[in-house]
């Protein structure tokens, strides 16, 4: 399945950003838009907590079983979701957050098997660790504290 338009340009920018070490960073930005925006999501907001929570595990060490390009897309995406300058700028009224929707449809769906296997391990795991996991510190610093590659 072909990728949205202007997407592919986000795939650098994500393999970098998680080079970097910058996931914290984005992830707090992705939850302050995505709690202003929320309802705008309609029916992919699970799923767009979905990804987050991928995100947190796998920073935290406590989720691998990805590919590298799988999370760089996932990555890409949020970003892609994050980018006031897309195919339509999101202050367009009702019209823009309709590419970031389907951006974020679009890594669903061709992620989906890497998804579903997240899922599992998240229905796998206590809802005590979970709490843990998925949680956001107060600081993207503090996050970034918590990187078992960066501690270890």
């Amino acid at each position: 399945m072909k990728p949205p338009f202007n997407f592919t340009r986000f795939l650098p920018m994500a393999a970098r950003l998680l080079g970097r070490g910058r996931l914290p960073t984005l992830l707090f930005a992705v939850a302050a838009k995505g709690s202003s925006q929320g309802n705008r999501l309609g029916k992919l907001k699970d799923d767009f907590k979905l990804l987050q929570a991928l995100c947190l595990a796998y920073w935290r060490g406590e989720y691998r079983a990805i590919s590298p390009k799988a999370l760089i897309s996932v990555v890409a995406g949020l970003m892609y979701f994050l980018s006031p300058i897309d195919a339509i700028p999101d202050f367009i009224p009702m019209f823009g957050m309709l590419d970031d929707i389907a951006v974020l449809a679009w890594v669903m769906k061709t992620l989906d098997g890497e998804l579903s296997a997240f899922r599992a391990w998240r229905d796998a795991q206590r809802p005590e660790k979970l709490a843990v996991v998925e949680r956001l510190p107060a600081t993207p610093a503090l996050l970034a504290k918590e990187n078992p590659q960066k501690n270890g």
